[in-house]
């Protein structure tokens, strides 16, 4: 067995080398032909493509399947990705409809439980807020509607969500805003929902002052503050803003309105309450006036 096999070896080793070889020496020539720079070389390489490349189009076809094959799995992996993406997508859509529908039951058993009447003879107009051109006034705007459009002062003004100030000047086109943050400005208002009455008193800050308060113990940050309407100049029901407290504890009213983006507001048209006449039957006895002396 021994001597078979060293036999094998020495048949296959030299075969071996003869076709290493030869293989070596076809390598070569087909390297040197292919470098030659010759016509006749040249249209033998020609007619050498023509005949053997056309046939090998059987031999590219497991490659072509293959790249096709690994095309297509990319495209799937793209749809799978935007597939899971979309629905991460309707599971938050379905959350916020689900918040809206809560928030709009809320807002309908609010309004059953408050009982919520808007004037009907309440109308407004809309103006576009101007660059100020200076006033003694630090915290006001100008827009473009004025006595032309039948504007009054005092009347009160919203940016379409809270209240923002009151009319103070009008002009034939134009007319000034006194916003609620200016020093000047104080607004009779009601705490919800302890429904205190309070006044909105601007400081020339952000936040106004809460001042006039009686029991500042039923009020927490976050209660509403609405316009009361006393006095008769300010319709009631607006929305000012939510009470919050500053560092040193002072009460003051986180607006609502965006004072940072005052496009355009909206003044509501009201002519406020039935004036009192007869003021001896309120007041007393009226006293006869002081001669003038000559």
């Amino acid at each position: 067995m021994a001597k078979d096999k060293s036999n094998a070896n020495d048949f296959t080793g030299p075969l071996r080398r003869l076709l290493i070889g030869a293989l070596i020496f076809c390598l070569i020539g087909i390297f040197l032909v292919w470098r030659i720079d010759s016509p006749r070389v040249e249209r033998f390489r020609a007619h050498v493509t023509d005949t053997f490349v056309p046939n090998l189009s059987w031999a590219m076809a497991p490659v072509t399947g293959a790249i096709n094959l690994l095309k297509d799995f990319e495209s799937y992996q793209r749809l799978a990705q935007q597939n899971r993406e979309l629905r991460s997508e309707l599971r938050r859509m379905q959350a916020w409809k689900e918040a809206a529908l809560q928030l709009e039951q809320e807002n309908a058993r609010l309004l059953d439980l408050n009982n919520v009447r808007l004037d009907p003879r309440l109308t407004y107009i809309t103006g576009v807020v101007l660059a100020d051109s200076g006033s003694p006034f630090r915290q006001s705007v100008l827009i473009n509607v004025g006595a032309r459009d039948g504007l009054v002062d005092g009347w009160a003004t919203m940016d379409g969500i809270g209240l923002v100030g009151r009319i103070s000047g009008v002009a034939d086109n134009t007319a000034r805003v006194i916003l609620l943050t200016d020093a000047s400005s104080r607004i009779p208002a009601i705490i919800q929902p302890s429904g205190q009455r309070v006044i909105v008193a601007g400081d020339n800050s952000a936040a106004p002052v809460v001042d006039f308060l009686e029991d500042s113990d039923q009020v927490r940050p976050g209660h509403r503050v609405i316009s009361s309407g006393d006095g008769g100049v300010f319709p009631a029901g607006l929305l000012i803003g939510q009470v919050a407290a500053d560092p040193t504890g002072k009460l003051r009213v986180i607006l609502a309105a965006d004072y940072q983006r005052l496009e355009f507001l909206r003044v509501l048209r009201h002519h406020g309450t039935t004036p009192v006449t007869d003021t001896a039957t309120i007041i007393g006895p009226q006293l006869p006036a002081p001669e003038v002396l000559q």
